[in-house]
């Protein structure tokens, strides 16, 4: 088992990681009768695929031996209304400590290959910006 999630109510639940013991409290949205104090379900996908995409790159940021530690991903979400659904995630990445051309290349394509951005449905349109500072 990977997580036990339990509805806390009032739109609310309560997500605990099976190995670690962690949470995540996730809340409807404001547009979808929530209170927004937490992540949406949706939210947690968007932003699972930032993660993931950071993810990848570190193993082969330390296979080639570099560092980007301190870089940052801005993740948008953007709902589609009927049917409603993630319609477009937007990451744009602010990469730093990676100076040599060839590295930055290898990262971006890695970062394209993580499993969730394989997973997501291909109607999920991915606008994805690397500025390398």
């Amino acid at each position: 088992m990977t997580s036990k999630v339990t509805y806390l109510g009032d739109l609310r639940t309560s997500s605990i990681h099976t190995q670690s013991g962690n949470e995540i409290i996730s809340d409807a949205p404001l547009d979808n009768n929530g209170k927004g104090e937490a992540f949406s379900p949706t939210d947690t996908v968007a932003n699972a695929l930032a993660s993931c995409m950071m993810t990848i790159m570190g193993i082969k940021a330390r296979d080639l031996n570099v560092d980007f530690k301190n870089s940052t991903a801005e993740v948008t979400k953007i709902m589609n209304a009927e049917p409603r659904r993630i319609g477009a995630i937007e990451i744009v990445f602010e990469m730093v400590g990676v100076s040599d051309e060839k590295n930055r290349t290898i990262l971006e394509r890695a970062a394209m290959t993580c499993p969730v951005f394989l997973s997501l449905n291909e109607a999920i349109e991915k606008r994805i910006t690397f500025n390398w500072n």
